[in-house]
């Protein structure tokens, strides 16, 4: 198995403000994982995405927008999102990294792709920067997907529900989006019943899950819901957005994932597609040790490699299994 690891210099230069969780040390931590993971290693630096592959996911007065931003020198966004002077080659060295691992791809056999870049991707909109991120990765790569004629699936455990992937495909029956978040939270989204609308109705699944949920429910959604209900979809691609926050020891969230939850979560992915078709976008994840972990264990899970963890699964309250049961009888009445 070898691991397409699409990373840039320009990604550590990216600066979103002083004491900022989401920081460069993070790729550190990456690396530090996928070193440990053992696996057959070929590093990509990604390109820069053109205005066109931006405008795929963004409207074009927001894609100038960010750009006049960053070369005035940067600025601040929102509260939480700000970009400095080098934010531009970061940014869309990021939205150009899924199109790039896609063209690889498709000439391998024994290979998966992880995109360590910064910054993240899924809460940004078409036409606003949010919660960390300024071009939508994931959903460019997605649609640039459809361009070439292929069926998505988007896979999204972080632990912040991404608004800006679900409002992009809500109304899009070829692209499926999955999201297990902690509720409620940031950003306020993605609630139980945001299934998508129109011809996405049943398309988009929300697991919104109480804090302190920790792996034993996050395995019976993928047993019971996530791979079932991918099967039957039947995509060509999926693509992950990989937040590591809701991994126990992160600090700003509250589920109860170890790296074992993630091997897990990761290894499921092959009884629906072949590595060689999955894509791992790094979003959040906060804590080092739990970001070098969780990458290694994921790695040897898209791998089909064993991993023991040395912190058993954490048990989650009588809430986390409940609020899974009221998710499956919302989506068994919506196909049924």
């Amino acid at each position: 198995m070898r691991v397409l690891y699409l990373t840039h210099p320009a990604f550590y230069r990216h600066q979103a403000g002083p004491h900022h969780p989401e920081r460069p040390a993070r790729l550190g931590a990456v690396e530090r994982g996928v070193v440990a993971s053992g696996l057959e290693i070929e590093r990509v630096e990604p390109p820069e995405a053109d205005d066109h592959l931006l405008g795929l996911a963004h409207t074009s007065a927001y894609i100038s927008g960010v750009r006049d931003v960053i070369a005035a020198g940067g600025g601040r966004f929102d509260p939480d999102t700000a970009a400095g002077p080098d934010s531009w080659e970061a940014a869309v060295r990021a939205a150009g990294s899924g199109p790039q691992a896609v063209r690889l791809l498709e000439g391998e056999t024994d290979s998966v792709a992880l995109l360590a870049v910064r910054p993240p991707g899924h809460h940004a909109l078409r036409d606003r920067a949010m919660g960390f991120c300024l071009f939508n990765n994931a959903a460019i790569t997605a649609r640039y997907l459809q361009g070439r004629g292929r069926r998505v699936a988007i896979i999204d455990w972080d632990v912040h529900h991404g608004n800006g992937t679900d409002a992009e495909f809500e109304h899009d029956p070829d692209v499926f989006y999955i999201s297990a978040h902690q509720w409620p939270y940031y950003p306020g989204t993605g609630a139980f019943d945001r299934v998508g609308a129109g011809p996405g109705k049943g398309y988009t699944i929300n697991a919104a899950l109480p804090a302190g949920t920790g792996g034993d429910v996050y395995r019976r959604l993928f047993r019971e819901m996530v791979i079932p209900r991918l099967r039957r979809y039947a995509p060509d691609w999926i693509l992950v957005s990989c937040g590591f926050d809701a991994h126990h020891l992160d600090p700003l969230a509250g589920l109860r994932l170890t790296e074992g939850d993630y091997h897990f979560m990761a290894e499921q992915l092959l009884e629906v597609v072949a590595s060689n078709r999955i894509l791992v976008f790094l979003e959040g994840g906060y804590d080092l040790d739990a970001i070098a972990g969780s990458t290694q264990a994921m790695l040897l899970g898209v791998a089909g490699r064993p991993y023991e963890s040395s912190t058993p699964t954490q048990m989650s309250p009588a809430s986390g299994h409940r609020a899974l049961e009221r998710l499956v009888d919302i989506h068994d009445r919506v196909s049924g």
